[in-house]
Order: structure tokens, then C-alpha cells, then sequence
């Protein structure tokens, strides 16, 4: 009797066990399967042909949706993408330009300024994605010296087309409103930047009759830590 009760006592151990391998696997599985889904969608360059002056005709093409309010290009990076805007700073973190569920989420404008970029400081905010996907790039900007070589690129907005040029690369928190409340302390911002940036460019300053424009990502997962970059905007027309 006594062989028999242990033999059933090892016959479920041994059970448990396995059932719990089996679902430590599949959640381990899930895991991994969750993470590739997130890279693919963030490394995902068919976007591009909606990029303004690319777009092409294809009606089978899903259609970005009309919040998108910019195309933004950062040269030599990986930042190259449309800049929706929601009715508040939470729409577009898990959802992409399609307004589809995404944890990657897009590329998007605070809520509180104007769609058109005519606010003197408009602030743009990405996710952190590894490999210098979506806002991820603003990492290599920590380092000495990628600034000055990683000084330009473009936004679009409608009919106008603004040449950017970065000057500055900044740490903060985001409860910092001389930063994060981008059409509430415009006399700040600036003053701010020039203050306490990591790295700064002096001769590429906006100027008088230049906007202002931030790009931010979380520094670390579940902190409040940001790194940002700013960049005057030079207005052109669009051709």
C-alpha cells in the first residue's frame, strides 16, 4: 500500500512538472513571438510610400489615417516616419498610422499643440524600440560627437516643408514643464535647453524667426526618465 501511494505521489510530481514546463514554454514561446511581432512592425519600411512626393495610387493599400499631421526625416538614422496626432497623448501609443493595434504604436505630436506646427514649440513623442528603430536612434545621440555629424533633416506638413536643424541633446524628466508642456512655458523652453543640455551646437541656435521643435523617448522602461533632441525649424516651400 505504502509502494503504491508513493508510486502515485511520484506519478503526480512528475505530472506537475511537466505541466509546468510545458506552460513556462509556451509563455516563453508567447514571449518571443510577441517580441518579433513588435520588431516587425517597427522595422516595417512599406510606409514609406506614403512619405509625401512617394505615395503611389495602389487601392488594394491600406490607407494611413487622417491624423496623420507630418512626415518626419531625421538624415542618416532610422527615423523616418509619418507624425499622427490624437485627441489626447494616449491614442497613438498602441496603435499605428492604420489606427490598428500595435504595441509599437507611431510616431506622434502632443495633443496640445496645433496639427500644423505653428506653435513656437512643438514636441514629438516615440517609443524606445532596440536596434534604432522608431525613437530608439535618439540613443546614439548620448554619445560625443554623433550631433555634429547627425545635424539635419526635414518635416513636412502639408504644403510646407521645414528643413530641421539639431543643436541640442537633453535628459530630463517628463515632468519637467519647461519641456513637457510645450505650448505653456514657450519663454523657457529655450532657456532651459541651453542650460542643461548633455550636448549643444551653439551656432546652430533657432533663430529669431525660427520654431522650435523636440523629439522625446523614454530613457528606461516604466521611469519617467526622457531623452530628447532639438532642432530649429527652417521654413521652405514644398515643391
Amino acid at each position: 500500500m505504502v509502494r503504491k501511494i508513493i508510486r502515485f505521489i511520484d506519478n503526480m510530481i512528475d505530472k506537475t512538472v511537466f505541466l509546468v514546463c510545458l506552460v513556462l514554454f509556451l509563455l516563453g514561446s508567447y514571449g518571443l513571438y510577441d517580441s518579433y511581432m513588435v520588431y516587425q512592425q517597427a522595422t516595417d519600411d512599406s510606409i514609406l510610400k506614403y512619405k509625401p512626393g512617394y505615395e503611389t495610387d495602389d487601392a488594394t493599400n491600406k490607407k494611413i489615417k487622417e491624423n496623420m499631421v507630418a512626415w518626419l526625416t531625421v538624415d542618416n538614422t532610422n527615423i523616418d516616419y509619418p507624425v499622427m496626432q490624437g485627441k489626447d497623448n494616449n491614442e497613438y501609443l498602441n496603435k499605428d498610422p492604420f489606427g490598428d493595434y500595435s504595441l509599437s504604436g507611431s510616431i506622434f505630436l502632443d495633443s496640445r499643440n496645433t496639427p500644423d506646427f505653428d506653435d513656437y514649440y512643438s514636441l514629438v513623442y516615440g517609443h524606445h524600440m532596440e536596434q534604432g528603430m522608431m525613437f530608439g536612434a535618439l540613443d546614439d545621440y548620448l554619445k560625443e560627437g554623433y550631433l555634429d555629424s547627425h545635424s539635419s533633416g526635414t518635416l513636412t506638413v502639408g504644403n510646407k516643408k521645414y528643413k530641421l536643424r539639431f543643436f541640442a541633446v537633453l535628459e530630463c524628466e517628463a515632468t519637467e514643464p519647461a519641456i513637457f508642456a510645450p505650448t505653456e512655458n514657450d519663454d523657457e523652453t529655450l532657456d532651459y535647453i541651453k542650460q542643461y543640455a548633455l550636448f549643444l551646437d551653439d551656432s546652430n541656435l533657432p533663430k529669431e524667426n525660427e520654431k522650435l521643435l523636440g523629439l522625446s523617448t523614454c530613457k528606461y522602461p516604466d521611469t519617467v526618465e526622457r531623452t530628447l533632441i532639438f532642432g530649429a525649424m527652417v521654413s521652405e516651400k514644398r515643391k
